[in-house]
Order: C-alpha cells, then structure tokens, then sequence
C-alpha cells in the first residue's frame, strides 16, 4: 500500500502473515510548553499507524533546533515529553537524527507491524456505512487562538489534553469489531479526511453538523478570527466538493475544514456492528463517540453537510 489512496501510511507484505507499516510526522510547537510539544508530536505521529489498524513498535526522533536562540534543556524536555508518551503506547524510540534549524521541529518516523489480511485503509468504505468520530474538533483555532492571547486557559488545557491522547484505544476497538475504513484527522480537516475516504471508497458522504463534537471556544474563537492558513486554504479546496445547508454558519463550515494536530479517528463501520463498536470504544474510555452521518452510493468524494 503506498500513496494512490492518499492512505495514512506505508504497508510492506514481508511474509503471509507479517507486513510492515510506515509513517512519519513532524512539526512545528502547538503549545509554548516544550513537554506538552513533545508528547502532543509523538501521539500524533502515532496516529497515523493506529488508523490503520497496526501496532507500532519503534520510533525514530526528528528534530530541527536553534542551538544558538534557544537552551538545550528546551530541547531535552521536548524529547523526554515525546519519550514518555512512546513509553505509553509500548513503542521503542532507537535513536534519531537532529539538525541545526532556525524554528524548532520535532517529530518521529514510526514502524509498526499488521496482519495483511487485517489492513484497515481509507478506501474500503460502503454504502450504508455509519461515520463514527473519536475526539472532538476545534484544535486548529484554539491553537490558533493560544499563539494570538485570545483562549482561555481552561479551553487550552482541554485542548492540550485532547491532543494528548493516544489513538491507540480507538483503534484496538474498531480491530476487535471488524470496521470498513478508517482515517485519522489532522491537517485537512473532518471534511478534507472524509473526502479522500468517500473518493478512495467511491462513495459519497453526508454529515450533520449538530452531531460533530466540538471543543469549548471552538465556534466563539472562529467568531474572532482565530483562523491559520491550514484551514482556510482546506475551506477552498472543499468549496466544489461539499454542499452544505444554507442554515449552517460560516464559523462551523470553517470549524468543518480547521486542521487538526492529534485529532480523533474516523472511522466507517457497517451499521449492523455500531452498537458493538460503541460498547468498545466505551471500554477504553475514547473520549468522544459521536454517530455524525453516513456513506451513500454517490459521485466517490462528494460530501452533504446537514444542519
């Protein structure tokens, strides 16, 4: 599996029974503290592996620092922050490679290991399927709204702790049940992921806006103007692609494409296993378990946006 499905990561078959599976993420502090930026980096870089079904098992550190601006305890509790939150997901880190950089970066480059009969990938998504999303929206612009001194402390402790979850339950409860597809959210968007999956299932979609869970000062930080490029540049992609009701606000069809860091996954399973898929992710206590539409038979990638 490589790239034609716009898949969340790399799949290489080595025997009958055993495949690898490869990703690698990096980017740019979120938050102003070091720590959290390293934990928040190491579970997003994760994702990618969870939403496919796997197991990650190594890791390799990426990272670009400004050894002249910045000292190196910084970066120490970047990588100590990314090492614990590894440590949590039973994954080895084996080494890295840092370079010289005038923004700091931080990242890792995950192997993890699948059945490759048991791949879940964005393209097998049917008709009739229910969408199931795990964390709520609303990251990108109370980040946003961090770096610009308008979030509260309360909205961006939640958010930190959102972001700081590990998709790892999720995905071994959509494994036990046996789902169609998967995709986790981040940079595109709830709207951007759902795309790619109802093209690469060749279906359509339909969402109802008033079911996705969003984050607390989400819609009033969009109502200031807490809105990075990300988002509006996936906002104009979407415009030929998505149909939205008239009732639905701007602040919400802009929260629809806000990019995520760490979001939740997305998730397409046949209705007659929802309520088992529910009961699991129950148990591993997901934090957000919202029923918020379904895949039709349509022109492949085309999305409905409901009130």
């Amino acid at each position: 599996m490589g790239t034609s499905t716009s898949d969340d990561a790399a799949v290489y078959r080595l025997s009958d029974d055993l495949a690898l599976v490869m990703t690698v993420d990096v980017f740019t502090p979120i938050v102003d503290d070091p720590y959290q930026y390293g934990v928040i980096s190491a579970a997003n870089a994760l994702s990618d592996i969870y939403a496919m079904g796997a197991r990650p098992l190594l890791a390799l550190n990426i990272v670009g620092f400004p050894r002249e601006k910045l000292p190196l305890e910084v970066l120490g509790a970047i990588l100590q922050g990314g090492a614990a939150k590894a440590e949590e997901a039973g994954v080895l880190i084996i080494g890295g490679h840092s370079i010289d950089d005038p923004e700091p970066k931080y990242g890792l480059a995950v192997t993890g290991t699948i059945h490759p009969k048991k791949i879940i990938t964005n393209a097998g998504g049917r008709s009739g399927d229910v969408l199931v999303l795990t964390k709520p929206l609303g990251i990108g612009v109370i980040t946003t709204g961090i770096k610009q001194g308008k979030t509260s402390e309360a909205a961006a402790e939640t958010a930190i702790r959102v972001m700081s979850i590990l998709n790892r339950g999720a995905s071994e409860a959509m494994v036990e049940v046996g789902v169609d597809a998967c995709t986790d959210i981040t940079g595109y968007g709830l709207l951007g992921h759902l795309h790619e999956m109802a093209k690469a299932s060749g279906v359509s979609a339909r969402v109802s806006a008033s079911r996705i869970p969003m984050l607390p000062e989400a819609h009033s930080l969009a109502r200031q103007g807490a809105i990075a490029g990300g988002p509006a540049r996936n906002f104009e992609f979407l415009e030929d692609k998505v149909s939205y009701d008239e009732a639905i606000d701007e602040e919400t069809r802009l929260l629809l494409a806000d990019a995520q860091t760490s979001g939740g996954l997305l998730i397409a399973v046949p209705r007659d296993r929802l309520e088992a898929l529910d009961a699991a992710l129950a148990r591993r206590s997901v934090p957000a378990i919202a029923h918020i539409g379904e895949l039709l038979d349509g022109p492949p990638g085309r999305i409905t946006v409901t009130r």
